[in-house]
């Protein structure tokens, strides 16, 4: 009697017959040997597979390496379990809780009567290369439940975790040695395969996220399929620490916070300065768009939120208060009152595209644990754009929008990539006009040549949305720019306008943010220009300094003013200190540049220039260096130094 036989169809459409029980590594090596030893695991009909679990059936099949992003993935959560198998071996029976994968690494969860501490990463460390050195094979195996309690009599949290497994799902350990854990895999084939691993730190945790219940010991590591990933990774690591929007914003006296008001900035004078460049920079291309710029109270009645749809979608991040026995809410966006505005008169067609624009700040009530410096606060000021359009605008007016926030992002040189989110599960409105919404974005797109992906399900609830994540000077992403189309919020308000027929006819909505939270993009900038910002942003330009209080006195105060009529920001240090400690003092605040004044520049009526980072200095006339930062200033200029010093 002949074996049965399963079809085996590869990514590039070739088939080929196999026995049933076949394994993904006994394919690959009936392809090549070499295709073997690089194959880890793979996917089977969609599901990831180890690579010697059998294939019973017909399936399309894929092999992952150790360097796919699937196999790093795969190589993490190994890496949790061979973690958990070294504290077995060093700390006896403990009781284990989860080893999940994260970005860049893995964690495990472990409650021990014995406390670990950083000192003992590296023993810990050492045990798990000595684990990775034995080459152990790892092998799936399918149990009963029975089995199972059985196996994990003595691991109360497993147990837990095993009660949880849906009745028609099979329960599945992996063997490691003399280590076993509850595990739905896959994993590597053997422990050798881990290539580059480091533990990084351990916190407290409470069991599966749950106050109510205890909390365990978590260490963190990382993995990585080669040793440089590893070291580039650490590289960005301290990169991001010195870039720190919290460490740069006290250093260089930006903002504050105080437990009077936790998660709400304060501006120092400083970030102020910064805030209101962007403010200007933004209003005056507005300005050039024909945007109106208007301006809606704080607090609003509940009527009014309730009618948006905000109540039902949003209440719990929203803040509220009691005013003459009435229901008011601090607003969590400016959307509600720029309808208000827009009814409160009669409207003709003829002055559609209206454009209105609105500095306007927000309170959102976020969970303490989710607050993050400037990047996730309780209040902020939104750059908010509400386009009222005629049918046959939007995909013009979707257009400009995309053309502004395109100028505003090159200005600071962001590269970004653009994201297409369309309808949620709590969609409100017809699925018509939110399939003809998400076909408009898509057709703007698409013939301004721009590429994007679709992000399924990720839309507001009251219409689809173009996404803009720009990318910072260390390659991260952040979601800041949106251009949302609404057809909702004009029937909820009965928002009208007269058409050449002389009938009351639907706007339609086109929201806009450009900077998103100016205070969440001050702190992306921060930490994308490292603190030492362009000039034009920078809150002190100029910093002089003359090599003698009492000689020099008389011009530097000259210059200062020159410097001042000229519009540029300048700071004039005559403290009693040495030259050498205020030439530090202003390259560790990152100013632009130092101007220093002593006998030379006093008779050539010159100053001494250095610029911030560079160890030479080059003597300058005043009038010339004035013009050249005036230009660079209204430039915009990415490159502070129109002198090149070597």
């Amino acid at each position: 009697m002949s074996q049965k036989e399963v079809l085996i169809k590869f990514p590039d459409g070739n088939e080929k017959q196999y026995v049933q029980g076949v394994s993904l590594g006994e394919i690959a090596n009936s392809i090549s040997s070499s295709l073997k030893k690089k194959s880890v695991a793979g996917v089977v009909n969609g599901v990831r597979y180890d690579l010697n679990r059998s294939i019973t059936q017909d399936a399309e099949v894929e092999l992952y390496d150790i360097a796919s992003s699937a196999g790093i993935e795969i190589m993490r959560h190994t890496s949790a379990h061979v973690l958990a198998q070294a504290i077995r071996r060093l700390y006896g029976d403990v009781n284990l809780g989860v080893g999940p994968v994260i970005d860049n690494g893995f964690y495990y969860d472990i409650d021990m009567d014995s406390t670990i501490t950083v000192q003992d990463l590296s023993k810990i460390e050492k045990e798990m290369a000595k684990i990775i050195a034995e080459n152990i094979e790892i092998v799936r195996v399918e149990l009963s439940r029975e089995e199972a309690k059985k196996l994990f009599q003595k691991d109360p949290l497993k147990l837990e975790l095993l009660e949880d497994i849906p009745q028609d799902e099979i329960v599945t350990v992996y063997r490691q040695g003399e280590f076993v854990d509850l595990c739905r895999g896959p994993h590597l084939p053997a422990t050798r395969f881990i290539k580059a691993f480091k533990l990084t730190h351990i916190s407290g945790a409470y069991w599966r996220g749950d106050s109510n219940n205890k909390v365990l010991q978590r260490i963190y590591g990382v993995a990585f399929a080669t040793k440089e990933e590893m070291e580039e990774y650490f590289h960005f690591v301290e990169e991001a620490q010195k870039r720190n929007h919290r460490k740069l914003g006290n250093e260089l006296e930006l903002f504050m916070f105080s437990e009077e008001a936790p998660g709400m900035p304060f501006y120092l004078a400083n970030g102020q300065i910064i805030r209101n460049e962007l403010e200007v920079f933004l209003r005056k291309l507005q300005h050039q768009y024909d945007y109106q710029e208007v301006r809606t109270p704080f607090m609003m009645n509940k009527r009014l939120w309730e009618q948006s749809g905000h109540w039902d979608h949003y209440k719990e991040n929203m803040y509220f208060t009691k005013v003459d026995n009435q229901e008011f809410a601090l607003k969590p966006m400016n959307c509600p009152g720029h309808m208000l505005i827009f009814k409160d008169k009669r409207r003709s067609y003829r002055e559609l595209p209206i454009r209105m624009a609105e500095f306007g700040q927000v309170h959102r009530h976020e969970f303490s644990g989710a607050l993050n410096g400037l990047l996730r606060v309780r209040t902020f000021c939104q750059d908010d754009a509400h386009i009222f359009v005629r049918p046959d605008q939007i995909e013009n007016e979707i257009l400009l929008a995309l053309r502004l926030i395109d100028r505003v992002y090159k200005t600071f040189g962001f590269e970004y990539d653009i994201e297409l989110s369309t309808r949620p599960e709590d969609f409100m409105g017809s699925v018509q006009l939110w399939d003809q919404a998400e076909a408009s974005l898509e057709r703007v797109l698409k013939n301004l040549g721009y590429p994007y992906k679709i992000n399924e399900g990720d839309g507001a609830f009251y219409g689809p949305k173009i996404d803009i994540h720009i990318k910072d000077a260390i390659k991260r992403s952040h979601q800041c720019a949106t251009v949302q189309l609404d057809f909702q919020l004009p029937e909820k308000f009965d928002l009208t306008y007269i058409d050449e027929q002389n009938q009351k006819v639907r706007p339609v909505v086109i929201h806009r943010a450009v900077f998103g939270s100016i205070d969440r993009f001050l702190g992306i900038l921060i930490e994308h220009f490292g603190g030492a910002f362009p000039i034009w942003l920078s809150p002190i330009q100029v910093q002089v300094i003359p090599v003698s209080n009492s000689i020099h006195k008389e011009y530097v105060e000259e210059v200062t003013r020159r410097l001042k009529q000229e519009g540029i920001r300048v700071q004039l240090d005559i403290r009693e200190e040495k030259l050498g400690y205020k030439i530090r003092e202003a390259q560790m605040k990152k100013i632009p540049f130092i101007l220093i004044v002593g006998d030379n520049e006093v008779e050539n009526q010159s100053v001494n220039l250095r610029p911030y980072g560079q160890e030479n200095s080059l003597e300058v006339q005043l009038d010339d260096f004035i013009s050249k930062i005036k230009n660079v200033i209204e430039n915009k200029s990415l490159n502070n130094n129109e002198y090149d010093l070597g």
